[in-house]
């Protein structure tokens, strides 16, 4: 990046780490701390859309809708992360290609599953193998995000289930007793007053989406701990013009510190939104 980073090997001390900091693949390392906080922004309302829905299945009193909601709630919750990030990602892909498939290409008569490949068309194909690589990188962000609102959905959804349910049942009885209909009574009288009791659960799922952000390099996307182990490593002058021996401990000391600042600035806003959620009501602590 900068003029006198021409000729590595003729530059030392703070210089020289100026320009090994500089480089591409540290750039694309810098680029991944955004593509965290881009995950988070758009994963954490994405889950809660998908938890609210699920809670609200959960309670219904249609039996069908019902039992989606409580079969969502425990099997995502049942599976360990890791093994349902592998399996799902996995399945969504060929989903999408397999209705893809079956619109692009109705002429075909090769069956798809052959063995254990998953066999489709050309066209079919997500994302196509002559799209740019800002394609790829989108798809496999898209994919990245709509697996972590999935399952954190699910956690979020058994919250705010329990939320509903610590509501004062006098309170609906109230709303009903003076004519409110069901779905009044949900929206004006039940929603606003669970997020006092959602609030304390929300904030612990919030702290593990944080630290689940590393599963991102399972999901093919290129996260803060890939670069971090992919730059750590000892580098030899035979690979690389910025060679120095193993360094893992500085760069994951980076990671540990990026963390810790961000968990606790989370607990701050979290800390003011309590606040501000029960400002005038009675609590255990006192008024």
């Amino acid at each position: 990046m900068f003029s006198y980073c021409a000729d590595p090997s003729s530059i030392e001390g703070l210089t020289w780490l100026s320009c090994y900091l500089t480089t591409g693949k540290h750039m694309n390392m810098y680029w991944a701390f955004g593509t965290v906080l881009l995950l988070l922004a758009i994963t954490a309302p994405s889950a809660l859309l998908f938890g609210f829905g699920g809670a609200s299945a959960a309670r219904s009193n249609i039996p069908p809708l019902r039992w989606i909601g409580k079969s969502y709630i425990s099997i995502v919750r049942g599976v360990p992360d890791i093994a349902f990030f592998l399996f799902f990602v996995i399945a969504l892909d060929q989903a999408f290609e397999w209705m893809r498939h079956q619109w692009l290409c109705p002429d075909w008569t090769d069956p798809i599953r052959q063995g254990n490949d998953f066999v489709v068309c050309q066209a079919a194909k997500l994302p196509l193998n002559s799209a740019p690589q800002w394609v790829h990188e989108i798809y496999g962000f898209f994919t990245a995000v709509l697996t972590f609102a999935i399952v954190f959905g699910a956690f979020a959804a058994n919250v705010l289930f329990g939320a509903m349910r610590a509501v004062p049942k006098g309170q609906i009885e109230t709303a009903e007793a003076y004519g409110m209909t069901r779905r009044q009574t949900f929206w004006r009288i039940l929603v606003p007053q669970m997020w006092v009791y959602a609030l304390p659960g929300l904030s612990n799922l919030w702290m593990v989406l944080i630290k689940a952000t590393p599963l991102l390099f399972l999901l093919g996307v290129e996260d803060i701990v890939y670069w971090a182990r992919e730059l750590s490593g000892t580098k030899t002058a035979r690979f690389t013009e910025y060679p120095h021996g193993d360094w893992r401990i500085w760069y994951f000391l980076a990671l540990l510190v990026f963390y810790l600042c961000f968990t606790k600035l989370s607990e701050v806003v979290l800390e003011r939104i309590m606040k501000r959620l029960t400002r005038g009501q009675a609590t255990l602590g006192g008024s």
